[in-house]
């Protein structure tokens, strides 16, 4: 028995040795995607922080979702935040899967790389929608009489530049339309379905999606729009840009292609010189020519000397 678990682990610390390296090489290609995607992150946190300053506390609009849903209460905001955790650290497990299983089909960097730039996208969009118009915040924090529904005027800078971490994240107001948990949630569930191997989990996923978004508006942390808004924004911005980027390499073959697709100039290129080579009529290179020369007229040469044979023997 500890024959047997010492030679698993010395198969699986080899196994992660071997992704580590592979990984490290993808990193070393791709990691300024990867440093402008958390780069943007810190900008979306800080774009979030500056409209809780424009923010005015006043009465909660009508909504079809309040109306259908009954209030968790202020007691029980924590539910949406717990199963939000839960689909982030479950997604982010999945991601590191290559390093112990031996079935792989991502690569953890590539994937993030994609992650990152759906992400990216959804919360440009969101920035622009939430500073075009503020809403009077729903939740219990952004009401009227609430101590943090109004910032006062920054008294530096640097007060802006740290958000006041995490804090400031968690108790923002005006940052309504559309839900940066459903941006988050809907991406994980999107990449899942198109990478992720077990389909009872891409059910599970779906489901898990829909009652996060009863949650939210159930909690009072977004009006229902925000959550409807989020649902075809995030799909149409997953649909578009995944067309955009390269499929990504099959773990079966050795090929590692560039993260980006070629350019347009580069494409032309490549498509007039392949055109060139056809019709020059040197599409397939002269040494495999003669090796397929050489093998026909062995095959011919066996055929003729197997008939000769026949036809002797036939005598």
């Amino acid at each position: 028995m500890t024959l047997y678990i010492g030679r698993e682990a010395s198969k699986l610390w080899k196994r992660i040795c071997a992704e580590t390296t592979t990984e490290i090489n993808l990193l070393l290609d791709n990691w300024k995607y990867l440093l402008a995607g958390l780069i943007f992150q810190y900008i979306h946190g800080l774009a979030a922080r500056g409209v809780h300053y424009l923010h005015r506390p006043g009465p909660t609009l009508q909504d079809l979702g309040f109306f259908i849903l009954p209030e968790l209460g202020q007691d029980k905001g924590y539910i949406s935040e717990t199963v939000f955790t839960c689909v982030f650290l479950s997604f982010l497990l999945w991601t590191f899967h290559p390093f112990i299983f031996k079935t792989k089909k991502i690569y953890t960097v590539l994937v993030w790389c994609r992650v990152l730039a759906f992400l990216v996208a959804s919360q440009i969009l969101r920035i622009i929608t939430f500073y075009s118009t503020q809403l009077p915040g729903p939740n219990y924090h952004c009401r009227e009489g609430s101590k943090l529904a109004r910032l006062p005027k920054p008294e530096s800078v640097l007060e802006v530049l740290l958000i006041n971490f995490p804090r400031g994240v968690i108790y923002g107001c005006g940052d309504l339309i559309f839900s940066s948990h459903m941006i988050f949630t809907l991406v994980f569930v999107l990449t899942y379905q198109k990478y992720g191997t077990r389909r009872c989990i891409k059910q599970l996923a779906w489901l898990v999606a829909i009652i996060q978004s009863l949650l939210i508006v159930a909690s009072r942390k977004h009006y229902t729009v925000d959550v409807v808004v989020a649902w075809y924004t995030v799909n149409l911005v997953v649909f578009f840009i995944d067309k955009k980027l390269p499929e990504l390499p099959d773990r079966t073959s050795g090929n590692l292609p560039l993260l980006l697709p070629l350019s347009t100039k580069d494409k032309d290129s490549k498509t007039k010189e392949e055109n060139q080579k056809l019709l020059n009529g040197n599409s397939v290179d002269p040494a495999d020519w003669r090796r397929r020369s050489e093998v026909n007229g062995k095959t011919m040469e066996d055929a003729n000397g197997l008939h000769a044979d026949t036809a002797m023997n036939g005598a």
